[in-house]
Order: C-alpha cells, then structure tokens, then sequence
C-alpha cells in the first residue's frame, strides 16, 4: 500500500478548503484516508496564521514511513524545512514553438550576433588607433 500526503477538498463551490491527509493512493481524492494532518485554506491572506496548519511531528512520522507528498504539498512542506524543494519539470514538448518557429528564432539570433559582432568591430579599430 502506498501512502500520499495530499489535500482533500472541501468547503462550498467557488469557497474551497482543504484538508492535509495521509491516504492510499487508491483512494478517491475527497475518500477515504488513514490520517488528518492539517489544513490549508487558499482564501486566507498568505501572511495569516491559520492559512497552512499542519502537524508537523505526524507529517514527519509518516514521511519516515515512506509516504510520498504530491507537488503542491512538497512545495508547501519545503517552506517549512520538512522536506527538499521539488525540481522544476520541464516544460510539455507540445508547449514548445513548432520547427518554422524555431528556425525564425534561431535566425533572429543570428542577426543580433551578427549586428553585435559589427558594431564590436569598428570600436576595436578605433581604440587601436
């Protein structure tokens, strides 16, 4: 059984609040868990003390025990020194320019260096002289 560290939904439409959970990856995200950790409510202003409470000695047992956070709490357990910040991903290959794209790209470049290159030269000559 794997275990998350993840957020379950709650709170009314357009008013979310979140509970901390220890839970089988299994399980439905607003299921079944094994543990409350803490809570986290985005509403709050992000310099208010009940925004992100959690149980830090519970959150430690269980990452002892080999529960794995999802990104989002890995980010938020990392300001609290819980855990190593996540790495950034790379971006979707789909999200990248196309091949035309690319190339206008390269060859926008190619002039600018080639325009830099140009203006450094005659500066050269004249501080040869």
């Amino acid at each position: 059984m794997s275990v998350r560290i993840r957020l379950s939904r709650g709170g009314s439409k357009k008013r979310p609040f979140y509970k901390v959970v220890a839970a089988d990856q299994r399980a439905p995200r607003d299921g079944r868990f094994i543990e409350r950790l803490g809570s986290y409510n985005p509403m709050l202003p992000q310099d208010h003390a009940e925004r992100f409470t959690i149980n830090e000695e519970r959150v430690k047992y269980w990452l002892s025990q080999g529960a794995e956070p999802t990104e989002r709490l890995q980010k938020m357990l990392a300001n609290l020194g819980l855990v190593a910040k996540p790495a950034l991903r790379n971006q979707p290959v789909k999200s990248a320019p196309k091949a035309k794209a690319q190339e206008r790209l390269k060859e926008k470049e190619e002039k600018a260096r080639a325009a830099a290159e140009a203006a450094a030269a005659p500066a050269e000559e004249a501080s040869a002289e």
